[in-house]
């Protein structure tokens, strides 16, 4: 009998078959001796929609609501129902004897498979492949410790539970808000309190009173010091500065302490998805959803990193034994890094990172043993590679150690203060390279206590308190992270979809709330506003998760809510303006026009539901670069067929035909193996291989 495998995707199912030995290939499928390969295309299957029920809610009306089904029903997805048939007759072969779930390791992946099986009407044994990294060798493992299906049914009540609630209350309390408001207005118990956070900082912003206030320097002997009382430097009256001032010029100071204090700091963990979305946003400018993408390209395609979607920061005991294969996979890229710990045998100094009570699901993300070449990343690749192999490589280092010295000096009452920092072991700062702050700037250790130094010139500075900045998306993944909203898998899309539902906008790396979502924060419901409430729920999936959880309870409870949701929309007297309303009406029904700014540019809408009219405001923008400027150019249509444009620096560019796409570094690197396994070849160019290849086989 064989098994039958599903992956969630072809690219995953491609390299399972390769290593599983499925060479028979089949459109839909990769058959072996041993096992079926086959996919899903994301989602196969989905909840049915309210017209699905019944035809009469295609219309949307505010008297019809809130939909809420006794049972959930599912559908087939109409786009990929080819490939669910193709599974559903895979299913049918009566030589088929289990079925292994091979879905992406997490609550989602579950619920791919699980509404698969249960739409097929799976009834002989379930298996599932858990792994946290695609080598060959984890997939190896893998299948050679396959769980039993039924260790994860919890997790599968969990992902339905989510999936329900995320249908109930967004898919009623979004077409309460549509129809009583006329304007396309989205709502949803994870999005709504992430737009309360945006709008909350901008509060802030907006209540701020800037005030000024003063700080003072002195030089005391050759020694730069700042005046400070019980902490503070700040002094908030001129005049009291001013005296403060007066009263240090051209005295004595008398050293009055000298405090030195030898302090350590831990070598940093591992990074979960979260931390990494936020580095990468700090250090680089990326999106949460581009980090999520490009690591997903550095697991599945250059198998360079372990299990992306992780909330844990730990790894697991057992993992110890791993740790000098890892080392040597990144040998190419970071021998001088690598070298000092391989030479420890790979014995990690940060002890701390093994434990086991904190690895739930997935360990933290770290590089697996697969051998690294740059060369086929992308620039984007390598700088989420580079941030991940220097967090891991941190681990075999010791603590960061140094000095702290402040000195306090005493003049008429009044205190100067010096400190400075000595590095006495650089430590595991020498892999990540971020002791440029820590250099002394000045030395103190030859200061006596007791003895009299000169103040020399004293400075007054005037400065303003500054508001508080607006969310950046590495803050607003904190907060989310704080508060439990989503999880780490989905914090990127949730982000997207406030930005692409317009209530918040994306500047300069930081998230503006728009005339909309001020709107539609005043609108909503205060409870699905609160972060509290939304991370109570993502606790109890969490306990769900973990068999403590009653799934019926939680299931009633969102059912309740969703109905007194809708509810209070329906007798709310509250007003709302579409806030992108033009002065032109539309040409069929004579409506007002709507403005949207879309990735193609500004297009007019007509803001009647019943009417479909709409065009382009802008000219529609292409994927191709101005080679000036680098905004993307326009596209037209001439007599001469479609042509570029850039009006900013009045480039045009005929549109061309694309060329055939080349071989990738990694293929050419693949195909140079293949026709050269000795060394003797190596530096010889691909074209003069294959010239020998075929002259071999002549």
């Amino acid at each position: 009998m064989k098994s039958l495998v599903l992956a969630e995707k072809p690219s995953v199912a491609r390299e399972l078959a390769r290593v599983l030995g499925c060479n028979k290939t089949h459109k839909s499928y990769f058959e072996g001796n041993q096992y079926i390969v086959t996919w899903a295309l994301g989602h196969l299957i989905e909840l049915k929609m309210p017209e699905n029920y019944d035809p009469k809610y295609k219309v949307w009306k505010l008297e019809e609501l809130p939909i809420i089904p006794d049972k959930m029903g599912l559908k087939v997805i109409k786009q990929t129902s080819h490939q669910f048939k193709a599974i559903e007759h895979l299913a049918e072969r009566k030589d088929i004897g289990e079925f292994i779930i091979a879905t992406d390791a997490g609550r989602e992946g579950e619920l791919v498979a699980r509404w698969i099986l249960q739409r097929i009407n799976w009834k002989k044994p379930i298996k599932r492949l858990w792994i946290s990294s695609q080598t060959d060798r984890a997939i190896k493992d893998g299948f050679k410790n396959l769980k039993p299906g039924k260790q994860f049914e919890d997790l599968y009540e969990s992902a339905v539970c989510r999936a329900e609630a995320d249908w109930l209350i967004g898919l009623n309390v979004s077409r309460a808000l549509t129809t009583k408001f006329k304007d396309p207005l989205s709502a949803g118990r994870v999005q709504t309190p992430t737009l309360a956070m945006v709008l909350e900082r901008e509060d802030e912003i907006n209540k701020f009173v800037p005030k000024e206030y003063w700080t003072i320097q002195g030089k005391v002997g050759s020694l730069h010091a700042e005046w400070e009382h019980k902490g503070e430097k700040r002094i908030f009256s001129k005049e009291k500065a001013e005296q403060i001032q007066k009263k240090l010029s051209n005295k004595k100071a008398v050293l009055k302490s000298l405090d030195r204090k030898q302090k350590s700091e831990p070598q940093p963990l591992p990074y979960d998805l979260t931390e990494l979305q936020r580095d990468a946003n700090k250090r680089f400018g990326f999106s949460a959803k581009k980090t999520s993408n490009v690591l997903q390209g550095l697991y599945e395609q250059h198998k360079l990193v372990t299990y992306p979607r992780t909330d844990s920061r730990y790894l697991t005991t057992d993992m110890e034994a791993t740790m000098a294969d890892r080392l040597q996979g990144i040998m190419s890229g970071y021998r001088d890094e690598a070298k000092p710990a391989l030479a420890q045998k790979g014995k990690v100094q940060a002890r701390r990172v093994f434990n086991n009570e904190k690895v739930t699901d997935h360990h933290a993300i770290i590089p697996t043993e697969e051998r690294l070449h740059l060369a086929d990343l992308s620039p984007d690749e390598r700088k989420l590679y580079d941030l991940i192999v220097r967090r891991f490589l941190a681990l075999f280092y010791p603590a960061y150690q140094y000095e702290v010295i402040h000195a306090n000096f005493d003049v008429e009452g009044e205190s100067l203060s010096a400190r400075e920092t000595n590095v006495l072991e650089l430590g595991f700062k020498k892999v990540l390279g971020k002791d440029d702050d820590d250099a002394a700037t000045q030395s103190l250790g030859h200061l006596e206590k007791g003895k009299s130094y000169s103040v020399g010139q004293v400075n007054m500075n005037k400065k303003m308190t500054e508001p508080p900045l607006r969310l950046s998306e590495s803050d607003i993944l904190a907060k989310m992270e704080k508060f439990g909203l989503g999880t780490p898998a989905t914090r990127a899309e949730i982000i997207e979809r406030i930005i692409s539902s317009e209530v918040v906008e994306r500047q300069n790396g930081r998230l503006y709330p728009t005339k909309k979502g001020k709107q539609l924060i005043d609108l909503v419901n205060d409870e699905l506003t609160s972060p509290e409430l939304t991370a109570k729920w993502e606790k109890e999936l969490e306990e769900i998760a973990r068999g403590k959880g009653d799934p019926k309870a939680f299931k009633k409870r969102i059912r309740e809510q969703t109905a007194r949701l809708v509810s209070e929309i329906k007798t709310s007297d509250k007003t709302y303006r579409a806030h992108n309303l033009t002065g032109s009406k539309c040409p069929e029904c004579g409506e007002f026009m709507k403005e949207r700014k879309t990735k193609e540019g500004r297009i007019l809408v007509c803001s009647s539901p019943e009417c479909s009219f709409r065009k382009h405001k802008d000219p529609k923008l292409s994927q191709r670069r101005c080679p000036q400027c680098h905004k993307r150019m326009e596209i037209h249509n001439g007599k001469a067929g479609a042509y570029f444009q850039c009006r900013r620096c009045n480039v045009v560019e005929k549109a061309e035909d694309k060329k055939k796409k080349g071989v990738s570094k990694r293929e050419e690197r693949k195909l140079k193996e293949k026709y050269s396994p000795s060394q003797e070849n190596f530096g010889t160019s691909l074209g003069d291989l294959l010239k020998a290849a075929m002259e071999d086989k002549d």
